[in-house]
């Protein structure tokens, strides 16, 4: 049996989540919602760092407007990066599986 048949996916669009759910690790809502958010910041910068260097393997020194919008390279790999999940979900996602190390200095 496929290991992924038993994980769920990360979202491809935004859903109703319960709030309960999301402040029971860290007994505080707004500390949930800010370690999700710096999770999200932290993959958006590593999905943009990969998509530019990816990007600019097919980049050549001396392109003109016509070759711009010819490059299939680069629509192909850029619609790719389009139709992942949005870093917010994957975090959320990753939040509740347990998946992110934090800690609150303020707390220890």
């Amino acid at each position: 049996m496929n290991n992924t048949a038993n994980k769920p996916a990360v979202a491809s669009s935004t859903i109703t989540r319960d709030l309960r759910e999301l402040d029971v690790k860290t007994d505080n809502i707004y500390e949930s919602i800010v370690v999700m958010a710096k999770r999200a910041n932290q993959i958006s910068n590593n999905v943009k760092e990969e998509l530019h260097q990816k990007l600019s393997e097919f980049a050549s020194s001396n392109d003109n407007l016509e070759e711009v919008f010819e490059n299939r390279e680069q629509i192909e790999i850029s619609k790719h990066y389009e139709k992942m999940p949005k870093p917010s979900l994957v975090a959320v996602q990753e939040f509740l599986e347990d998946k992110i190390y934090y800690r609150n200095p303020n707390k220890e």
